[in-house]
């Protein structure tokens, strides 16, 4: 049986089991781009993901043995709650293993979609790590594990998205973006529309150097290392299923920046109401990408995932605004004494630039005193004159708003000695 088949089966299995989610026409989208642009819902789904689609469809492939030893999985949220919601579903015992630093918020909704069917088991500092641990305890007491996406069973359970699209719009599409992720939704829906739907372009979106699905990018935006604060499930596999399925399927990759996903999040949500997490949104964040070649085209963009974890909401507003430039953090060496500040609020920072954190950093000069601050600008290019002035004073400075620590290394207002031991 080919992959089609596998998701054409996979979509009559589920047919009674999941939601069909909506696809809708977004009016600010389109009316913004001169397109029709059409929202595939996956955010409605149950457990508010796609990820249930694979779960389903990979658990209820196991032998009666297999379901009888129970099952392991490794998952920082979606994949997690997808196959806690199957446990219960189909009476099958399963472990989940989840990093330490998984959110309370999505550790409950794993418990409670789970019930007694379940239990979550909290290890390894990165997701990597838990990964390795949950696959060992499954080859250790041969139970089935159930991968976020590099089997084919679970493949073909994402892939039925794109039959859904296709079977809800039956006129042609001219342009699909999809998250990329591990692959495992691209590479199905992407076999589905290579195959029924060959002239619709197929574009897989990811973070920027995010090496997870293990696809080479196709565009020319610089690459900067990625924290875990966006991707869920980020291993690192570029032989994986998935990727020499896109790699074939795909007919470009574009890669964006973290901030430019956290800026999409807010979008949505002010101008749509919708609520959704960083990897839910990397398709609507692609489309400034694309202004011109979708411009009078029909275009469907996937929302994968759900609710976004209300802890992180001030990270994502910080990121976004370091992103747009209206936000930067300066190391600033100052004179000793009062009068070089008061020089640089009155002569180096313009009526509108305010000072929202000041903190002094020790140092052992005499001359010059360090300190760190968070300045919030009005307008993105305010820090070019701000910058020239500094230098035309001899104002001593480093810029650390591009740092790719500058959240992961624990430096934030209230905590810098980390950046300053550097």
């Amino acid at each position: 049986m080919d992959l089609l088949e596998e998701i054409q089966q996979a979509h009559r299995e589920l047919y009674s089991i999941i939601l069909p989610t909506p696809l809708t026409k977004s009016l600010n989208l389109s009316n913004k781009y001169g397109s029709s642009i059409l929202l595939k819902r996956e955010d409605q789904q149950i457990a508010r993901s796609f990820k249930i689609r694979g779960a389903y469809n990979k658990m209820i492939s196991l032998t009666n043995s297999e379901k009888e030893r129970g099952i392991i999985c490794a998952s920082a949220g979606n994949h997690a709650q997808g196959v806690a919601y199957c446990c219960e579903l189909l009476k099958i015992m399963g472990k989940i293993y989840m990093p330490k630093n998984t959110p309370a918020q999505k550790i409950k909704k794993v418990e409670l979609l789970g019930g007694s069917f379940i239990k979550t088991v909290l290890v390894g500092d990165f997701f990597d790590q838990t990964y390795s641990i949950a696959m060992g305890d499954a080859s250790i007491n041969t139970r089935a594990f159930i991968h976020p996406f590099d089997d084919v069973k679970v493949i073909a359970g994402q892939g039925t998205v794109g039959i859904e699209i296709l079977e809800e719009h039956q006129k042609p599409i001219d342009y699909i973006f999809i998250p990329l992720e591990g692959g495992g939704l691209a590479a199905g829906i992407s076999t589905v529309f290579k195959q029924l739907s060959p002239l619709t372009k197929i574009i897989g979106v990811a973070i920027q150097d995010d090496s997870s699905c293990g696809i080479s990018t196709l565009d020319k935006n610089s690459l900067d290392p990625i924290d875990q604060f966006i991707v869920d499930e980020p291993i690192t596999k570029r032989n994986s299923l998935t990727a020499k399925i896109c790699q074939k399927n795909l007919t470009a990759v574009l890669k964006i920046p973290e901030g430019k996903v956290c800026s999409a999040v807010l979008q949505l949500f002010k101008e749509e109401g919708i609520n959704i997490e960083p990897t839910g949104v990397l398709s609507i964040a692609a489309l400034d990408y694309y202004t011109q070649e979708i411009k009078g085209k029909k275009v469907v963009c996937i929302i994968s995932n759900g609710l976004k974890n209300s802890q992180r909401e001030p990270e994502i507003l910080e990121r976004s605004l370091l992103y747009e430039g209206l936000v930067h953090y300066l190391k600033v060496e100052f004179p000793q004494g009062p009068a070089s500040f008061k020089e640089f609020v009155n002569e180096v920072l313009g009526p509108e630039d305010q000072i929202t954190y000041f903190q002094s950093v020790k140092k052992d000069n005499c001359k010059t005193k360090p300190f760190l601050m968070r300045l919030e600008l009005k307008t993105p290019n305010t820090i070019l004159a701000i910058k020239a002035k500094m230098l035309a004073r001899e104002f001593l400075y480093q810029d650390l708003s591009q740092r790719h620590d500058l959240f992961t290394s624990n430096f934030c207002p209230g905590d810098t000695a980390y950046l300053w031991e550097q």
